[in-house]
């Protein structure tokens, strides 16, 4: 099975793996799966935009990176018992308007992520890949 290689709660560089077979690992296990394309993004906006639609955020979430950190954890711990997270972020972009000080900030996000939810002893993993 493709996640038995890869620790429960990280936030890693998609590497050799498939979209597609993280999809299919993601449903094996029953767990979640959210996948962001962010081609055509180049601004902190943007991505955070085409992450809160592409994730069916509420409407009220707040396009900032506390929000995003407030939905990746108190919002979905709140709403009942999660199986475990697969989540990927394609193509973050490299742009002087998201440099890779906002790519680390946004990532962070979800190494935070990954923490919360590690104490809950929930597997969340987070793939990434750059334009």
């Amino acid at each position: 099975m493709l996640m038995q290689t890869v620790r429960p709660n990280i936030v890693q560089a998609i590497r050799a793996f498939r979209v597609d077979d993280l999809m299919s690992a993601a449903q094996d296990l029953g767990h979640h799966f959210l996948y962001a394309n962010l081609s055509g993004t180049t601004t902190k906006q943007e991505v955070l935009e085409t992450i809160a639609k592409a994730f069916l955020f509420p409407a009220h979430f707040g396009k900032n990176l506390d929000a995003l950190h407030d939905c990746m954890t108190d919002l979905v711990n709140k709403s009942g018992t999660q199986p475990g997270f697969v989540v990927v972020l394609e193509q973050l972009p490299d742009s002087a308007k998201f440099d890779r000080e906002a790519r680390e900030q946004l990532l962070d996000v979800f190494r935070d992520a990954a923490d919360f939810w590690a104490e809950r002893k929930i597997p969340f993993r987070c793939f990434y890949s750059f334009q």
